[in-house]
């Protein structure tokens, strides 16, 4: 009986000593909607997904927590809000690029063993990454390289992530006989995990995240060139071959690209700069313009413009083009921004005349010195300085791109020097003036104004900073309100300048790119390191604010980006050569002659052709040379004393009065701007 029944108290002992489980710690996760609920610590995004419905699930392919990307297998160890991004998320776009150039580089090992990968980051409008192989790769291995990605994708691994030991990772690395993943890995700050990535058998050394497998990649790719690359930049490290590819969430997505990048090649402003005899460069003035005749009409109906729409409000001002040093380390540029300029010592025999000068890379400290000049009260304020001046910035020969990025520009620089109550009524008119801008030049289409915050690298004390941004996230709100459906805004973190906040004008053009343009940065910081003030109502000295604007910013760069938005053909107002009056046989010349002088007389950029050729050809040769409108005379013209006009991209012509014609072409070779005038008087 005894051994089948223990002692009461031994099992009353048992009991006492059986701890109940302990519960699961709970976070609460906050959804899209608001909604909150609670799950348990270190619930995967997949575990989350799935539990809500296996349809979400198959559709996720990361999540952001409190906004930040991360693998939907990361567990989830705190509070935060939660979006699952299915492929269609515009966040997703990127995970697609990073995860294509990952099988990438897996298809080229597979079929090149030995090739050494080193990085392959996402890009504006796709990605690259760099090999290393004694021979290096040409476009004829893509469609080899394509089938195995393909391949690669169809085989629909998961990416899982590891975290390893650094000098394990090392040794692995090592033993493939991956020198630059060494490298790499000795570059990570050693408080950061080594992550790896795995997608089948196949890894690479990644920060991530990515999606959940490579068939989320999905078909719509394409790798579009190679380039070489030196080692981290350096020409004294090994070169790279460069693959760059494309990918979308679509393959329509993807055709509409295909198509925007074959438009553009031939809207290449370089190509047309050639064609229509606009500009060249060459070696012996590397990054700057040798503007030709009819582009630098160009050039100045450009000025002309801009110098109309600043009359009555702004004054014009032309400050030097090389000053001491001691200018700029006392603005700050010095310091933070060295290695953009171009500096040289002064000749002189006298050690005095031994001093450093520096090619001004911006206007801003001119202005300063223009305001300094001379008393100024708080009656003279707003005080608008604006100038069309010529800095010089140094570009690396490999990033350097036609008038797109040039290391000699001319700025459509203004300051304006305000009290801090009048700083945001000044932001709003230079943001009416920008916008117009834009319309007249035919930027019509979605345009956007992004807010930059102060940036790792600055100068000014945080409060000033405080309130700078505040003032500036005010005016962007009213902007919003205020501006039409074209006009979007949004926040890009980190990207002021080193001494303030800034607005960056991002307009769309013809073919759907988007250029960054515009500016307007507000400065708390230079006039007080210069020492610059007013004096204010009740007799003291005050700091005024500067707001740093620009329009088109560089000149050159925005003729190169009205070439390619226009493809050369310029509306009339702009175009180098307006008429070109020609004539069908040489019994029209004199006529012509007639018809060219009125037509110049009227203020129009006119041509003659009297050449012994074929009426066909002239009009193709004209055509091509982008003519808007071409006047063709005759015996019969000229005896009904009218002319024959053909516009450019019509194949059809028109009969009119002489007069009629010249009046007609004039009054639309009138700018915009004066149109308005005219108008509103």
């Amino acid at each position: 009986m005894s051994d089948q029944n223990p002692p009461a108290s031994g099992f009353q002992f048992g009991l006492a000593n059986l701890k109940p489980a302990e519960p699961l710690e709970k976070i609460t996760l906050t959804f899209p909607d608001g909604a909150k609920r609670e799950y348990p610590r270190d619930i995967t995004g997949l575990d989350l997904a799935k539990g809500i419905s296996p349809s979400l699930a198959k559709r996720t392919v990361a999540m952001a927590l409190d906004g930040v990307v991360a693998d939907l297998n990361d567990p989830i160890s705190a509070d935060a809000k939660i979006e699952l991004i299915n492929r269609d998320d515009a966040r997703a776009l990127e995970l697609i690029r990073h995860d294509c150039a990952h099988v990438l580089a897996e298809a080229v090992q597979s079929l090149w063993p030995g090739t050494q990968v080193t990085i392959g980051p996402v890009i504006e409008n796709g990605f690259y990454y760099d090999f290393f192989r004694n021979e290096p790769f040409t476009p004829e291995d893509f469609a080899a390289i394509e089938k195995r990605m393909r391949e690669i994708i169809a085989r629909d691994k998961p990416f899982t992530k590891q975290v390893w030991d650094r000098e394990k990772t090392k040794q692995v690395f090592r033993d493939k006989g991956e020198a630059f993943k060494v490298e790499l890995v000795d570059a990570i700050p050693g408080n950061e995990p080594i992550k790896i990535y795995f997608q089948g058998d196949w890894f690479d050394l990644c920060r991530g995240p990515h999606m959940s497998s490579t068939g989320k990649i999905g078909s719509a790719f394409k790798l579009m060139k190679v380039a070489g690359a030196y080692w981290r930049g350096d020409s004294n490290n090994p070169m790279l071959t460069r693959i760059y590819g494309t990918a979308f969430a679509k393959q329509e997505e993807l055709d509409a690209y295909l198509k925007q990048i074959e438009e553009a090649e031939k809207r290449d402003h370089r190509k047309l700069g050639r064609e229509l005899d606009l500009f060249h460069f060459q070696e012996e003035g590397p990054g700057v313009v040798f503007w030709h005749p009819k582009g630098w009409t160009i050039f100045q109906a450009l000025i002309a413009y801009m110098r109309r729409r600043l009359t009555g409000d702004y004054s014009e001002v032309n400050a030097p083009q090389i000053l001491d040093k001691v200018l700029w380390e006392t603005s700050g540029h010095w310091d933070w921004y060295r290695e953009n300029m171009f500096a040289a010592q002064s000749a002189g025999d006298e050690a005095e005349d031994k001093r450093w000068f520096a090619l001004k890379p911006m206007n801003c400290p001119g202005h300063v010195q223009i305001f300094k000049h001379g008393l100024k009260s708080y009656r003279d304020l707003p005080l608008r300085l604006a100038e069309f001046g010529v800095v010089h910035r140094y570009e690396p020969s490999g990033a350097m791109h036609g008038l797109m990025r040039v290391r000699g520009f001319t700025q459509d620089d203004a300051h304006v020097f305000c009290t801090e109550a009048q700083l945001a009524d000044e932001c709003l008119k230079i943001n009416e003036l920008i916008l117009s801008t834009y319309a007249d030049f035919g930027f019509d289409g979605e345009l956007t104004v992004k807010l930059s915050t102060r940036p790792e690298k600055r100068v000014g004390t945080d409060e000033a900073w405080d309130h700078a941004e505040r003032v500036m996230a005010t005016v962007l709100a009213e902007i919003q309100a205020s501006g039409s459906n074209r006009i979007k805004t949004a926040i890009n973190p980190g990207e002021g300048a080193f001494y303030g906040p800034k607005f960056e004008y991002v307009l769309r053009d013809a073919i759907g790119r988007d250029w960054q343009c515009g500016t307007t940065q507000v400065d708390f910081n230079l006039p007080e390191r210069f020492g610059a003030f007013y004096i204010d109502a009740d007799g003291s000295k005050k700091t005024p604010v500067m707001v740093h604007r620009a329009i088109c910013g560089s000149m050159e760069r925005f003729i190169g980006i009205l070439i390619e938005h226009f493809a050369g053909n310029f509306p009339l107002w702009l175009a180098p050569t307006q008429v070109v009056v020609t004539t069908i046989t040489s019994e029209g010349d004199e006529y012509a002659k007639v018809v060219a002088a009125a037509a110049r007389r009227a203020g129009l950029r006119v041509e003659i052709d009297l050449r012994n050729e074929k009426i066909n050809y002239k009009v193709r040769e004209h055509s091509l040379a982008k003519i808007p409108a071409l006047l063709v005379v005759g015996k019969k013209e000229a005896e009904s004393h009218s002319v024959s006009i053909r516009r450019l991209g019509s194949d059809g012509q028109k009969v009119m009065p002489t007069d009629e014609a010249i009046a007609a072409l004039v009054e639309e070779a009138t700018p915009p701007d004066v149109k308005r005038e005219r108008s509103a008087a």
